[in-house]
């Protein structure tokens, strides 16, 4: 019974047996195709050194980067250096003409002082500095005003009633109608057929050309948008453009260039008037006079030759004669300061104010 059961196990563990007795004499693993197993170590090795490459070319590239970059920064200092000097260099040459122009002012106000005695009234407003002198002469009397513009607007140039054709406006209306510290009549005008009073010449109010003539007889008196005083022969419209030219009005002659008189007219010459006359200084502030006439006992006016001397005197630099006779007038803190020759203002047709 023992043998038999024997046998049986024998059969049973009979496979077994034959597969571990095959595999001890042959590894199977060793017939394995290594070929399907092998890594592709050559291609990594290509994207690695590619990779590289760029990461070289990447590296070159930051560094020359970093070197615009720096450069940039260095130029950006410099300049923000350069820049630094540029104003203190502005600022000097600021504070300079500051002090120049302060300089130039106390000038002036100490010549018409030691010339006139101290100013009979001052005005010291945002737009603008009025200083009004008593002007008293062998055989005349007037009044005179320097002035220094602030704001170039604080000059206007006001035709009567806002009107090319008007029957006329008095100066004291006029700088009543404008709040104007200060007002003299301005330019000629001539009377037409129906009775209208209209402007001689070129009239310009706030940059707007009113009226227009090539009459070269007449002299221009125009201020530009810096408020200085332009002076020249004007033959087209382009020209009062291009000049910035925002108010202005006509009259003759002129009276002196560059501190150097002008030949006076024969019509013109020695001949008493009352006048009214506009110059400016070096410095551009400006110098208004009105000079009564025709006024025994108080006044019988002055030449144009004996105007020019006294403007030589007050070191004015150019100079026009405005319309004079009986349009002469002088308004100033609301009241009319001067004696017109006619006993009263007479309408005229344009008034030069200034605004406080």
């Amino acid at each position: 019974m023992l043998g038999k059961v024997n046998r049986f196990f024998a059969f049973l563990l009979a496979p077994a047996l034959g597969f571990i007795v095959a595999f001890s004499q042959t590894n199977p693993v060793d017939k394995l195709s290594f070929e399907g197993l092998a890594l592709p170590v050559e291609q990594p090795h290509e994207q690695v050194a590619m990779l590289q490459e760029k990461l070289d070319e990447t590296k070159e590239q930051l560094a020359g980067t970093e070197l615009a970059l720096q450069q940039i920064r260095e130029a950006a200092e410099q300049e923000k250096q350069e820049y630094e000097q540029q104003n203190k260099k502005l600022d000097t040459l600021l504070a300079a003409s500051i002090s120049q122009t302060k300089q130039s002012e106390d000038v002036l106000d100490t010549i018409l002082s030691n010339m006139l005695g101290k100013p009979i009234g001052q005005h010291f407003g945002a737009n603008s500095t009025v200083k009004v002198y008593s002007l008293t002469e062998a055989g005349y009397r007037g009044y005179m005003a320097k002035v220094r513009l602030k704001d170039p607007n604080a000059l206007k140039m006001v035709l009567a009633n806002n009107s090319v054709k008007s029957k006329g406006e008095t100066t004291s209306k006029a700088g009543k109608r404008m709040n104007a510290v200060l007002a003299v009549n301005a330019g000629g005008f001539r009377t037409d057929n129906d009775g209208y009073l209209v402007p001689l010449g070129i009239t310009v109010v706030d940059g707007k050309i009113r009226t227009f003539s090539n009459d070269q007889n007449l002299s221009f008196v125009g201020f530009n948008n810096k408020g200085h005083l332009v002076g020249t022969k004007i033959t087209t419209q382009e020209q009062i453009t291009q000049q910035g030219i925002l108010q202005g009005a006509s009259f003759l002659p002129r009276l002196l260039e560059n501190g150097k008189r002008l030949p006076i007219p024969r019509q013109w010459a020695n001949s008493r008037q009352p006048r009214t006359l506009i110059g400016h200084f070096d410095n551009g502030d400006l110098l208004v006079i009105v000079i009564d006439g025709r006024r025994e006992g108080w006044s019988n006016g002055v030449t144009l030759e004996e105007a020019q001397k006294k403007l030589q005197e007050f070191h004015v630099v150019d100079a026009y004669n405005l319309d004079g006779g009986g349009s002469s007038a002088f308004y100033y803190n609301g009241k009319l300061l001067n004696k017109p020759s006619g006993g009263r203002e007479r309408p005229v047709v344009s008034n030069l104010v200034i605004l406080p």
